[in-house]
């Protein structure tokens, strides 16, 4: 019997110990690619913010038309100064109303009035919006609110970071239980065929030759896992997507792109077939003394 019909002999004499081990492979695969899309994700958004550098001054209510244009005349003075946009009460109304065209209840009620005025300001050099934000933010008799892009951006950067580090938490703990899970089915299987395996010994078979179906089914669970892993993340990442991106507009939050998929795919069927191997290796090593 070759090593392979070997390898396909244990998987379907004991099918339950085979499964635990393809769903533990299974699960870090599926962790793994979604991190990585999510990781991505966080990615393309932060760099979105980065390099539209943006502040907005909102104005109190109540202000003339001649302290409108001085501070408009006073903004532009600052070099490094892209656009400065002014929005209007009623511009601020048909902004908000197009915004949720979909919900006419959040509409329904809301009038010019109590929308505030403001001016959008886009910058060339992001060092100015910190200047801009430190002379304006005294100015509490004209100006009533100040949205500084730094503070989405180190929002954004802190969230990036929490969600990374629990992501690459849980990928390592269900790896690492995956790893072992594998190492304790090899070692079952192993000590359940131990009369076989010395029996082969006895016939002359060398030690490597009586490892190899197990090594081989390592790498059959790993490539396995992987491969389902990734298709189930993609599968979901293409089910939401839609709905994922129309929620961050206008960034492509999951952006599917082939070759971003292949590469990560392809990564995965590498990973996996390492980590099966030498869990298998590691199983064998311990199990097999004779």
């Amino acid at each position: 019997m070759s090593p392979i019909q070997t390898t396909w002999h244990h998987i379907r004499r004991s099918p339950f110990q085979s499964l635990i081990a393809a769903i533990a492979m299974f699960l870090s695969f599926f962790f793994i690619s979604t991190f990585v899309i999510i990781n991505s994700g966080l990615s393309t958004v932060l760099k979105y913010f980065e390099t539209k550098p943006e502040i907005t001054l909102f104005l109190k209510d109540g202000l003339d038309t001649a302290t409108v244009e001085n501070l408009q005349k006073d903004l532009s003075s600052y070099q490094g100064i892209k656009e400065i946009t002014f929005i209007s009460k009623e511009k601020a109304l048909t902004i908000y109303k197009e915004q949720n065209k979909n919900n006419p209840l959040l509409t329904e009620m809301v009038t010019a009035s109590i929308l505030p005025a403001s001016f959008e300001i886009t910058v060339s050099e992001p060092e100015v919006l910190e200047k801009i934000y430190q002379n304006y933010s005294t100015k509490t008799n004209i100006i009533d609110e100040i949205i500084y892009q730094k503070d989405i951006i180190t929002s954004l950067l802190n969230w990036t970071n929490a969600t990374r580090q629990i992501g690459f938490a849980i990928i390592i703990i269900i790896a690492s239980i995956s790893f072992l899970t594998m190492i304790t089915i090899i070692g079952m299987k192993i000590t359940n065929r131990k009369d076989e395996i010395k029996i082969s010994r006895l016939l002359g078979a060398s030690s490597f030759y009586v490892k190899k179906p197990f090594l081989l089914e390592g790498i059959i669970y790993g490539l396995v896992g992987s491969i389902f892993g990734f298709l189930f993340s993609f599968l979901l990442a293409l089910i939401f997507q839609k709905s994922i991106n129309s929620f961050f507009q206008p960034i492509d939050f999951i952006n599917l792109n082939i070759n971003f998929c292949l590469i990560l795919l392809f990564a995965e069927i590498i990973t996996g077939t390492l980590l099966g191997f030498i869990a298998s290796w590691i199983g064998a090593k311990r199990y097999i003394k004779f």
